[in-house]
């Protein structure tokens, strides 16, 4: 069976941005003519990532459709959620068809540095975070030397990092977890840094997010300046 190196997770109904997502899955919003899963492509095949992994839920066959249709510069394997199973039930569903180290990203980041270099790392696992001061959202990982402390929901006081909509992992790190969970991957997050398991990888350029209307702004903005591909 083919491994594959990573995963995207595009199954999410994109209820912030209901604007945009009544009759399109956030991934398929276009900037600049180009949806954006399509610039999230272009940047693992920019970094010699050949192989990944969709896992599509909400509107799952426009996804589909569109990827059988235009993209033809990365393979790509569709896992489809029949029912909602949280980010973390998406990854479990998807853990057969990948590699014994693979990353995680969610479907509306995109990501501004080498990732290359992040996946040659060898802890068990590897988060990207940016030194935010709250600037672009809420903060909620603070560094310490061993390990990250992260909290998506109620973050540490004195964090100051967010994190960068990547991580890398090994597959390990699910043994516990039944096949057939629902639950949010910042859960495992947070047991990961509880155990002081989970290390940071810090990038110096800030990422952009389609999440919210203010990221959906910036990253237009972005994208017509900086366009390449």
């Amino acid at each position: 069976m083919k491994k594959y190196n990573g995963i995207i997770l595009c199954g999410g109904k994109g209820t912030r941005i209901k604007n945009y997502t009544k009759k399109i899955p956030k991934c398929l919003i276009k900037f600049n003519g180009k949806p954006f899963l399509y610039y999230q492509l272009k940047y693992l095949k920019n970094h010699n990532i050949n192989n990944v992994i969709l896992s599509v839920g909400y509107l799952s066959n426009k996804i589909i459709k569109y990827v059988k249709k235009n993209i033809d510069f990365i393979n790509i394997k569709i896992v489809n959620e029949k029912k909602p199973l949280g980010t973390g039930g998406a990854v479990i569903k998807s853990l057969k068809y990948l590699n014994n180290n693979f990353f995680i990203l969610y479907g509306d980041s995109y990501l501004n540095f080498d990732i290359k270099k992040m996946l040659k790392k060898k802890s068990i696992s590897t988060m990207a975070v940016y030194k935010n001061n709250n600037k672009f959202d809420k903060s909620n990982v603070r560094m310490n030397k061993k390990a990250i402390i992260y909290e998506k929901k109620k973050p540490d006081k004195k964090a100051n990092y967010i994190d960068y909509g990547v991580t890398f992992v090994k597959k390990s790190i699910f043994k516990s977890v039944s096949s057939n969970s629902k639950f949010d991957i910042s859960i495992l997050y947070e047991e990961l840094s509880k155990k002081k398991l989970l290390k940071g990888y810090i990038v110096k350029k800030r990422f952009y997010e389609i999440g919210s209307y203010n990221g959906i702004k910036e990253f237009k903005k972005y994208i017509l300046k900086n366009e390449t591909y």
